[in-house]
């Protein structure tokens, strides 16, 4: 999860002049994030880390921080069907 945590922070801070987002910010609330780049972060977590979004996990809830973005990519992602033998 330290990896999907990293990978999205060096993505926001690209798109918002640089600046390190605390795990925890709240990215909206901030400012940092209006719908037009919402929709470029669906697409970034989508095609990096080759999850599929779908209609219901288009919550706020869900993208709102760093921590809540990586828990999204955790749940989105298959498990490796040698880990469940």
């Amino acid at each position: 999860m330290e990896q999907s945590k990293e990978q999205l922070r060096g993505f926001l801070a690209r798109h918002i002049g640089g600046r390190n987002i605390g795990d925890d910010e709240q990215i909206f609330a901030a400012g940092f994030v209006n719908s037009m780049f919402a929709m470029q972060l669906v697409l970034f977590l989508e095609k990096n880390f080759k999850i599929a979004i779908a209609n219901e996990d288009l919550e706020l809830k869900n993208f709102q921080t760093i921590n809540a973005m990586a828990d999204l990519v955790g749940r989105k992602t298959p498990v490796p069907q040698s880990t469940l033998n």
